[in-house]
């Protein structure tokens, strides 16, 4: 019986979403490797193109261009894909989770020390609502002066696509990191699972500690990514659509899923729900950790988590 094939570890380090991603892969050489990541970059730069919503040349953005004059467009099957699960976190979360939430970002600013007054609030609450959406597959129809964001879904979504062409492409062994969310596509080599460090949502350059995962997705929402600190007091980008402003309970939340889109819809969920988070999660039944705005943690991973030594700011 011959050897098995001796493999090396390579990694792609490559910006997209806005973020710093990276995938490390087993390969026989660097060219197989490269090749592989070349896959991976394409695919994310493809749905980066169409649904971002900072470029006005997206599908998204010509979506949105309906949703705000009202009427009715016609989606593809990936973008129905994407719509049927917004939807799926829209009932799960009791309308929390919801993909017309975007306007809100017209009055917080992340980019200056103030909050948004409670007038400029008010108007944006009644344009939001996935309930006033009319979707029914492939057509997706708006009252006047909506629009519709895909973050919390796309980016994860990537990760499990990016997943999905390794291993099409012969890679049992690697792990794929777009900014933060992240899949397995396979356990190293000898087997040993991979250790994938969680933020700590107070110390930059810390971590929480360290997660041993060999399959699946994991992510993890938070209010510190982007954030104001008004008068001592922090407002995070996750943002509630019934209420119009920041959650303030939960400072992080990380999840294990099978897939990274479903462990990223589910910490969002849990930071929405406040203090009803963690029991949320409890009930949901997937392995979690959070950590509150006091610094307490707890979740199923807590106990199983590999502490990191204390560090400052």
């Amino acid at each position: 019986m011959s050897a098995p094939e001796a493999l090396e570890l390579f990694s792609h380090p490559f910006k997209a979403m806005g973020s710093p991603c990276d995938i490390q892969l087993y390969a026989r050489n660097h060219a197989s490797a490269a090749a592989v990541a070349d896959l991976v970059v394409a695919d994310v730069a493809r749905l980066e193109s169409r649904y971002s919503r900072y470029r006005d040349d997206t599908f998204l953005s010509a979506i949105n261009r309906v949703a705000a004059a009202g009427g009715a467009i016609e989606v593809d099957e990936e973008t129905a894909g994407l719509l049927d699960y917004a939807d799926t976190c829209y009932r799960e979360s009791d309308g929390l989770f919801d993909i017309t939430s975007g306007l809100l970002r017209r009055v917080w600013r992340f980019d200056r020390a103030a909050t948004p007054a409670p007038e400029e609030i008010g108007p944006l609450l009644a344009r939001i609502g996935w309930q006033k959406v009319r979707w029914r597959p492939p057509r997706l129809e708006f009252p006047a002066g909506m629009e519709i964001d895909f973050g919390g879904i796309v980016k994860e979504y990537a990760a499990d696509r990016a997943a999905a062409l390794c291993r099409e492409a012969g890679v049992r062994h690697g792990v794929v990191n777009l900014g933060g969310d992240i899949r397995i596509v396979g356990p190293q080599p000898d087997e040993r699972p991979w250790r994938i460090g969680v933020q700590h949502p107070r110390r930059k350059q810390a971590a929480v500690g360290t997660l041993v995962v060999g399959a699946g997705g994991v992510a993890t929402s938070g209010d510190y990514e982007r954030c104001i600190v008004v008068e001592g007091r922090r407002f995070g980008h996750v943002l509630n659509p019934k209420t119009g402003w920041p959650v303030q309970h939960l400072a992080s939340v990380t999840v294990v899923g099978e897939l990274c889109v479903v462990a990223g819809s589910a910490s969002t969920i849990a930071m929405l729900k406040e203090a009803d988070g963690p029991a949320w999660l409890e009930r949901l039944g997937l392995p979690h950790l959070w950590v509150d705005v006091d610094g307490n943690c707890g979740g199923s991973l807590a106990a199983g988590i590999e502490a990191e030594p204390p560090a400052g700011d």
